[in-house]
């Protein structure tokens, strides 16, 4: 009968979450009901699980989440997103246009802005290349996927996505774990996209199909709203707030914070942090923990804040509104970090109940060790819930001491675990109930039956394969 319960609560939240509802009132709802169903008590559940758990991963990652969304906000307003767009359509032209527009997303990305800044000024900026090189628009949004939704959020070193920092508590990692699977991933996720694009803008124009001017009709603003921000960490609603500049700074000034996000985070993760002492940590008011616990989102933290410092103090002429500017991006992260909190506050009384134990035995239970076991349950929690960031936190709350257990038992470093969790997040969550996925196609103007497929092949295919070489090379070799 629970096991029944925990099938229904997640049925009523994927089924209403859809439909546009808010995630903020159906987890709870959904939790409570599977908490009913095993006759649990109810309001112990909600105040000292659900929302222990919630609160849990405000304090540990808000930090983030606040400060990636004021770096994104900063560099739309000034200009910069624009700039670098600009500065690829430029320089590959619209004989390139679908790897200008994979590489503009890539570079965004990785450099730490949002997603949803870098989709709304990506998306005009394909629709232009793409008409003047008359491709079918339909192949808009896999080009943009493949950009931002792939190898920029989960197997790059050092990618500032919340993600990449999502396990670094639980395994006392840092942003750059397994660097050199990472790389290869990358190198499989970019290589198979670019030539299943390519494949299909051949077949396009072998059938005579060509850039149609006409767009899908927009998908209500509140619905896009609900489901985009369990998918990312910010708000589509602030991206119209505060005050765009109407020029746009040189290529080498937009790109210096993007760089500064790389380059500080990779001295605060190697060089700076390590060289400290904090052994204090371990005192009780501190919580007691432990430097490897929280040194990763330190790195990260740091790095956001110096690139937006760095882009404010270099466009601070473009920035007349500098409040509004900054109050945008703050208050751009609030509902999507609450979001998904909710995600891991419904996650934690799953776990929670007696028949929570036969999916755990059942998990675990899967031939191939940790690494398999933990990519098929993180799979299935970020398809589940639409979002990577809650289905990677729900697996790692629930079984991620278990998983790195076996793992240091096995002789497997806890860097492949992390790579392999983050991967696996970033796979199945982009199934057509995705926020993120929903977003695109909507700024894109094209429908799911024009695109999906395509997203599919870069997104979730291309992910997939990436996913079994790093799991294969990390079994055989161990992590690098």
């Amino acid at each position: 009968m629970g096991l029944a319960g925990i099938l229904l609560a997640l049925a009523l939240l994927i089924c209403l979450a859809y439909r546009g509802w808010s995630v903020l009132l159906l987890a709870p709802v959904a939790a409570l009901l599977a908490a009913a169903i095993s006759a649990e008590p109810l309001l112990a559940h909600w105040t000292q699980t659900f929302m222990l758990a919630a609160a849990g991963f405000i304090g540990q990652f808000f930090p983030l989440f606040l400060l990636g969304a004021v770096f994104g906000k900063v560099m739309e307003d000034t200009g910069s997103v624009r700039a670098i767009a600009d500065f690829l359509t430029l320089r590959l032209g619209p004989d390139r246009a679908i790897l200008a527009v994979v590489l503009a997303g890539a570079a965004l990305t990785y450099g730490g802005v949002s997603l949803f800044v870098a989709l709304f000024v990506l998306a005009p900026m394909a629709e232009a290349l793409f008409r003047r090189a008359d491709i079918p628009r339909r192949l808009m949004p896999p080009a943009i996927a493949l950009g931002t939704f792939t190898f920029t959020m989960m197997a790059l070193p050092g990618t500032p996505a919340i993600q990449n920092a999502i396990p670094m508590p639980f395994f006392g990692t840092t942003p750059f774990a397994a660097p050199g699977l990472g790389l290869i991933a990358s190198a499989i996720m970019l290589g198979f996209g670019l030539w299943w694009l390519g494949r299909a803008e051949a077949r396009a124009r072998a059938s005579g199909e060509s850039f149609s001017a006409i767009r899908a009709p927009e998908i209500d603003e509140a619905v896009l709203r609900e489901r985009a921000v369990t998918a990312r960490e910010f708000d589509p609603n602030e991206i119209a707030r505060g005050h765009q500049s109407d020029g746009s700074p040189s290529i080498l000034v937009a790109a210096i914070p993007l760089l500064a996000v790389v380059a500080v985070n990779l001295c605060m993760t190697f060089v700076i942090l390590p060289a400290l002492d904090f052994s204090w940590l371990s005192e009780p008011r501190w919580g007691g923990t432990s430097f490897e616990a929280v040194s990763g989102v330190w790195s990260v933290a740091v790095a956001l804040t110096m690139a937006a410092l760095i882009a404010v103090g270099l466009n601070y002429r473009r920035l007349p509104r500098l409040r509004e500017t900054l109050d945008a991006g703050a208050n751009a992260s609030v509902l999507p970090i609450f979001a998904v909190a909710s995600l891991v506050g419904f996650g934690a009384v799953v776990a929670a109940l007696p028949a929570f134990g036969l999916v755990s035995d059942w998990v675990l239970s899967i031939g191939g060790g940790p690494l398999v076991s933990m990519a098929i349950a993180t799979n299935i929690l970020a398809a589940l819930t639409g979002s990577a960031s809650g289905g990677l936190t729900i697996a790692l709350d629930a079984l991620g001491d278990t998983y790195l257990q076996r793992a240091l038992e096995q002789g497997i470093d806890p860097q492949l675990l992390h790579r392999v969790a983050v991967m696996s997040a970033g796979t199945l969550d982009s199934l057509p109930h995705s926020g993120a996925v929903v977003t695109l196609l909507a700024v894109c103007g094209v429908t799911p039956r024009e695109s999906y497929f395509d997203i599919v092949m870069v997104a979730i295919v291309g992910s997939l394969l990436a996913l079994v070489a790093v799991i294969v090379l990390g079994t055989v070799v161990g992590s690098f």
